[in-house]
């Protein structure tokens, strides 16, 4: 997979097939509009490639929003790898790339730069200075610009069209397991391991701590997780909170690896979410506090 950071493409990937939006989470909405265009491209020996934006622009628009994200633009990549494009364009989303009218971006890039044949987008896919292009404006300038614009319709689970907001929700308020079904994977946080205060390996159960960033805060509270490393796949428990047994200022998300206890600080690790075990509470003491952790690693192995 070829990845862009502009839209000056080799030859080869012009006048394909494009399927473009956010896919924050990549969830199996998302994953019905790429693999729709991709057969499209296999069936008529088409280039085919995804089209995508960073910062994600809402919140380029709202620099308040903080812990939007399910997925990190290099988490992105690799889903998006695992499908098979032959390109990525990633566009990055400023203030000049904001101000294009709807049809200057039709014009400038879907038909001078890309020469786009097909593009695929969701329903609800809004582009162009405030947002003023909708599926209307795409089949409108059909052919003066040369492309067929083709709108995948709403992937369904239990009646209800799976959305993005609708996981950052299940993801807020614990259902995991729920929020798991619709990405068609276990939701993961990516990030280095930072050093803390060592309590964990005091009261005999050392963690790996990273920051949560721009993620989606999940339910504060312990989970069972699995835990990616370029060297090995483990087991665990994690705790993502404030620490209130030690009074915890900042919101922190502290994994014990079952089975290794070295130190992995700055190592890049995934943190893959399986199922919500208990909400955060404080402890009366490390002694309580050790018992529960206990009682927690039980469930989480069990």
């Amino acid at each position: 997979m070829k990845i862009y950071t502009s839209t000056s493409l080799k030859k080869k990937h012009q006048r394909g097939v494009i399927a473009i939006g956010n896919f924050d989470g990549l969830h199996l909405g998302h994953q019905k509009v790429i693999n729709e265009a991709k057969l499209k491209a296999k069936k008529l020996k088409l280039p085919f490639g995804v089209m995508t934006f960073e910062p994600v622009p809402v919140m380029f628009f709202n620099r308040k929003l903080k812990n939007h994200r399910i997925n990190s633009l290099e988490q992105k990549k690799n889903q998006l790898k695992k499908l098979k494009l032959d390109f990525l364009i990633i566009i990055r989303f400023n203030k000049k790339f904001s101000t294009l009218s709807a049809e200057e971006f039709i014009k400038k890039i879907i038909f001078n730069k890309l020469q786009c044949r097909y593009l695929y987008v969701s329903k609800n896919f809004k582009f162009g200075f405030n947002r003023k292009g909708n599926i209307d404006t795409l089949k409108k300038f059909e052919k003066l610009y040369n492309y067929k614009n083709i709108i995948t319709k709403p992937y369904k689970k239990n009646n209800k069209i799976i959305s993005s907001s609708q996981i950052r929700k299940k993801i807020k308020i614990g259902k995991i397991e729920e929020a798991n079904k619709l990405l068609n994977r276990n939701w993961s946080i990516q990030g280095k391991v930072i050093k803390g205060q060592k309590r964990g390996r005091k009261i005999g159960f050392p963690t790996c701590n990273i920051k949560l960033h721009d993620y989606v805060t999940p339910r504060l509270g312990v989970y069972s997780v699995k835990i990616y490393d370029k060297n090995f796949i483990r087991d665990g428990i994690s705790n993502i909170g404030f620490r209130p047994t030690f009074n915890g200022q900042s919101l922190l998300l502290e994994t014990n690896i079952f089975g290794i206890s070295k130190n992995l600080y700055n190592k890049v690790l995934s943190i893959s979410f399986k199922k919500f075990i208990r909400p955060e509470k404080k402890f009366k003491s490390f002694e309580y506090l050790k018992k529960q952790i206990k009682l927690d690693i039980k469930q989480a192995k069990r």
